[in-house]
């Protein structure tokens, strides 16, 4: 028995010492196969703000349960609690878990809060583990939801600055080695292998204050206009930045729920419309162009209609006679416009519209964004040159409205449109005179007096200039004579422009419908508030009155 025993002992301490020396670096591989692994470090993506450092986008910490499906097997007996914690279906889970065992690893449950995470992980399921991940929250919510965008499950961006920008806002994902126990849990750190990156900070030129009025008083006037849609832009005429671009019908970008195409497409830069007598600044402007027209030029709209080629094309409610342009223009005369439209050479007059950003992309660098449709004057004829001149036979989009009107505000200088913030004033292109564009400008305050079709987009205080237009929208058959685009167009101070506007109300469906009815008001109430959020002093205060103070002298 002792022989027995020391030959036992010597052979344990054999097979110790061989485990040990000769077979250690065996071992401890196979060791650190089992409880080292290489997990991913998430990095956040980077905050979108404001203009003026509002958080617009930020990303939150979430975690999310994967599971290695051969270490989970043996206890799927014990799924029903997991998937009561994870709120799925247990039979989901176990399919989950079964059809997928020749992988090592699949999500269970993606962006769960981390204390929701912590309760799944206390079950102590084998192979069950979090990741810890990113998922993006906006403050605002739908107030500027078409302009941010979302991004999808993994934080990679779907739509608006969220994808125009993804690689600005994207971070790089790191990766570390860890020590985990036999239940899956990290245990220790063992080895940084590549640090996270987080992604960059993306300024946007948008001013919160003036999104928040925009989108109030939008919302307001289509619900009260029972219209169909509706979208506002405010650009900053120094830069062509965007201060502020909403729609209406909207969406809540953090509720997946909603994410349906036709809530989250930014219409203000998707949709195009014909513009109607919004677009009849810009023909004058080709004519003041010319050099053969001026303000005060006579254009004869008798009989009060417009016939081209044996068809009568538009009629003014009244036959104004012998008018000048810039009557035209506040009048809204539509005969007067197409007459004008008709003397231009189409050649100046399409390089003149083209120049204005009609028919082009305004740079934003948008995704989805339309250039519209301005044919080629090859292809007019003299009934579409007409039509063109009262704004139909073209098409815009609200952006584009608002980048030409910009143009009219910075004397002549056509700016791309910028949706970040700019440091430094944008070098533009000339596109009419400083003499054109100031008289345009005289011309259009017009408009908006008490003369004028859009005298209810007057600021008190403010001197303002614009256009109003209503067009009628294309139907079965031809153009349908119950639904319109209500349109205003304008900039204030007309003095030293900084402000231009576009209001668009698609099919209202009120007993009003005329842009100067409808959208004029809407411009009034938007601009006027920004006006005072951004402290631009006024340039039409009213004289004070005249006091006059009595002595009385007693008698005796």
């Amino acid at each position: 028995m002792l022989v027995a025993v020391v030959i036992g002992g010597v052979t344990l301490e054999g097979r110790v010492l061989y485990l040990q020396i000769l077979k250690k670096d065996f071992l401890v591989g196979q060791g650190d196969d089992r409880h080292l692994r290489t997990v991913q470090i998430s990095a956040h993506r980077g905050p979108i703000t404001d203009r003026h450092g509002e958080p617009l986008a930020v990303s939150t910490p979430v975690d999310s349960i994967w599971a290695a499906p051969q270490e989970l097997m043996p206890a799927l007996d014990r799924l029903g609690d997991l998937a009561e914690v994870l709120d799925v279906e247990a039979d989901w889970l176990a399919r989950r878990i079964t059809s997928n065992l020749d992988r090592e690893f699949v999500y269970l449950r993606r962006h769960l809060r981390p204390n929701d995470a912590a309760r799944a992980l206390s079950l102590g399921l084998p192979g069950v583990s979090t990741l810890r991940e990113y998922r993006r929250y906006y403050p605002a919510g739908e107030v500027a939801g078409h302009v941010l965008g979302f991004t999808d499950i993994d934080d990679r961006g779907q739509e608006g600055l969220e994808l125009a920008y993804d690689y600005w806002l994207s971070g790089e994902t790191g990766a570390k080695r860890v020590l985990r126990d036999r239940l899956g849990r990290v245990v220790e750190d063992v080895e940084l292998i590549n640090a996270a990156q987080p992604g960059r900070t993306l300024a946007s030129s948008l001013d919160l204050r003036v999104q928040y009025l925009a989108y109030r008083e939008l919302k307001q006037a289509v619900l009260d206009s029972d219209a169909l849609s509706g979208s506002v832009v405010i650009l900053d005429v120094t830069n062509g930045e965007v201060l502020a671009m909403v729609n209406q019908p909207s969406y809540n970008p953090n509720d997946r729920a909603q994410l349906e195409v036709a809530r989250y497409r930014n219409r203000a830069v998707t949709d195009i419309f014909e513009p109607g007598s919004s677009f009849k600044p810009l023909i004058v402007a080709a004519a003041l162009e010319s050099g053969r027209y001026g303000p005060d030029s006579i254009i004869d709209t008798s009989p009060g209609y417009l016939r081209v080629g044996g068809k009568i094309l538009t009629e003014d409610y009244n036959n104004l006679g012998k008018i000048d342009i810039t009557t035209m223009l506040a009048k809204s005369s539509s005969v007067g416009a197409g007459k004008l439209g008709l003397e231009l050479e189409p050649e100046q007059l399409w390089a003149v519209l083209s120049s204005f950003g009609i028919g082009r992309l305004t740079d934003s660098g948008f995704p989805g964004e339309s250039a519209g449709v301005l044919n080629h004057p090859r292809y007019w004829r003299p009934v579409g040159q007409a039509t063109l001149a009262y704004g139909y036979g073209l098409s815009v989009t609200a952006l584009q409205l608002a980048q030409a009107y910009s143009v009219i505000a910075a004397d002549g200088i056509r700016r791309p449109i910028s949706m970040l913030v700019q440091d430094e004033q944008v070098a533009g292109e000339r596109v009419v005179s400083v003499d054109t564009a100031r008289r345009l400008r005289s011309m259009l305050e017009t408009v908006v007096s008490p003369a004028g079709t859009g005298q209810r987009a007057a600021i008190r205080n403010f001197r303002v200039a614009g256009k109003t237009g209503t067009a009628k929208k294309v139907g079965v058959g031809g153009y349908s004579d119950d639904r319109y685009v209500a349109v205003f167009a304008g900039l204030a101070p007309a003095s030293d422009p900084k402000l231009v506007a576009v209001v668009v109300i698609d099919e209202p469906r009120g007993e009003d419908y005329y842009g100067g009815e409808v959208a004029a008001p809407v411009f009034s109430r938007i601009v006027s508030g920004a006006l005072r959020l951004m402290a631009i002093p006024p340039d039409a205060l009213a004289e004070p009155p005249l006091t006059i103070v009595a002595r009385a002298e007693v008698f005796p």
